[in-house]
């Protein structure tokens, strides 16, 4: 493939909106007529989507919950996007969606390696790309990346270290100690266009002659320009109804001077990269860095209630960690390597029992002393499958949708609220310890700018929805 050419790029993703306690996804009226918003947007956009072949012209993302949820619930629309996976065209994305440079290390290389294994077992090889949970970046995370083999992510143009690039053409960022990774920055005028102009994608014959040749053309491009249109997957579809048919169109046709491909097709021609930095601490949906998620943010008429939330939630992860790494210490189990190895039943592709048993016969393996108490004692296979099931709540209280709008009283929120509260209720039945008490005393210190509540009125609204009593 030589000359001009067009890539497409669609985040798919959607909060998690399972109970922890129970499993089921919590019904939502607004999502009338159907039963939640999982259910709406995948006979909104992904089935007609995958319908349509989409998914096999496009590069795409599709985050490891929405896609768990469609194997289970929908599994011919699942199956479908994983026969359009080319081999190129998918890229992982991390596992819980929270913002990586706001994670610690130990969680972002969890997170990554979530990612990757659930892209490995979904598709059937490891992919060679990655898309940040909001773009959101800094070195230490792309490092981590790279350290697990991904080649190559997509930012935004403001995300670049140089004002005014060229976005037309892949860069490669140094990382330090021989490290590297090509970083792709998508055209921010026609993936504005895209999003958030409905009248801009009506016609796609039109989109093409208006705005894909001449951003082709204009100026001085490079050798092979390559324009990258990013955006959310969903609003093909869902966001704007029967846009799927504007990137059927998009995508299916033959255009005389330049080709559609897909980013990761376009990288298997690259052979010479121009070097490039980043900015750190960036993201695609905040210009004020990272602050919608950790900060008072002028995207926020009111953001006072994010940093407390953030940190409380940070101050229970400790606490769950310190207490869930001496307890797997005690019955000879690394808990962080036992983490990593959680992904599988997270994406539910193996089961937990049968996970735990493997996880312990390594240990006995380590150390033989292990073995009889093993052979007889059901306790420890009940204490390690609690502390990682709590893990895996702890992670996915981080995502990022429970900081993004404007009020803690919202459903993202509160499911961070009931994921936090999963997790330390599954400690604290284990290790005979109070967690779950000071983080609703730290909750606290939050308001509600909309309600006037404060974090643990929320909380217990949190846990009361899905039919879990407050701590009295």
């Amino acid at each position: 493939m030589s000359g001009r050419r067009l890539a497409i790029h669609g985040h798919f993703y959607q909060p998690d909106r399972r109970d922890p306690f129970s499993g089921s996804v919590i019904p939502d009226p607004a999502a009338a007529p159907h039963p939640d918003w999982n259910s709406r947007i995948a006979a909104e956009c992904y089935a007609p989507n995958a319908e349509r072949g989409n998914f096999r012209r496009i590069g795409w993302d599709l985050g490891a919950g929405l896609a768990t949820w469609l194997r289970r619930e929908q599994p011919e629309v699942h199956d479908a996007i994983a026969a359009q996976e080319t081999g190129r065209n998918g890229l992982a994305v991390g596992y819980h969606h929270s913002i990586l440079p706001l994670a610690s290390i130990r969680d972002r290389r969890t997170e990554i390696r979530w990612a990757m294994r659930d892209f490995e077992l979904r598709f059937g090889h490891r992919p060679a790309g990655i898309w940040l949970p909001e773009t959101a970046v800094d070195l230490p995370t792309l490092r981590i990346c790279a350290d697990e083999g991904v080649r190559y992510t997509i930012l935004a143009p403001w995300q670049a270290g140089q004002d005014g690039i060229e976005t037309r053409r892949p860069y490669r960022v140094a990382l330090g100690a021989g490290r590297e990774i090509t970083v792709v920055f998508y055209d921010q005028a026609l993936s504005a266009a895209v999003s958030f102009e409905p009248g801009a994608t009506v016609n796609a014959d039109q989109f093409v002659q208006e705005r894909v040749r001449p951003r082709l053309t204009s100026g001085r491009p490079p050798v092979s320009p390559l324009a990258v249109i990013a955006t959310d997957g969903e609003l093909y579809g869902h966001h704007q109804p029967f846009r799927e048919l504007f990137l059927a169109r998009l995508t299916g046709w033959r255009y005389v001077g330049f080709q559609v491909t897909t980013v990761g097709d376009a990288l298997d021609e690259e052979l010479r990269l121009s070097p490039m930095t980043i900015r750190e601490r960036t993201s695609w949906s905040c210009h004020h860095g990272v602050a919608r998620w950790s900060a008072e943010c002028p995207d926020a008429a009111d953001g006072r209630w994010k940093q407390p939330l953030r940190a409380a939630l940070d101050r229970l992860a400790a606490a769950i960690d310190v207490v869930s790494e001496q307890r797997a210490r005690a019955i000879g189990v690394d808990l962080w390597a036992a983490r990593d190895r959680w992904a599988d039943v997270a994406s539910e592709f193996a089961e937990a029992d049968a996970t735990v048993e493997s996880i312990l016969a390594d240990a006995v393996n380590g150390a033989p002393a292990h073995a009889a108490r093993f052979a007889h004692d059901d306790e420890p296979r009940g204490v390690l499958k609690a502390l990682l099931r709590a893990q895996a709540s702890r992670l996915g209280m981080y995502a990022s949708d429970a900081w993004f709008w404007e009020d803690p009283s919202r459903p993202e929120t509160l499911q961070s609220l009931r994921l936090a509260a999963h997790a330390a209720r599954l400690v604290d039945a284990v290790a005979d310890t109070t967690l779950e008490r000071p983080f609703v005393e730290d909750l606290s210190a939050l308001r509600s700018p909309r309600t006037g509540a404060d974090g643990a009125a929320l909380y217990a609204l949190a846990l009361e929805t899905v039919g879990q009593a407050p701590p009295a």
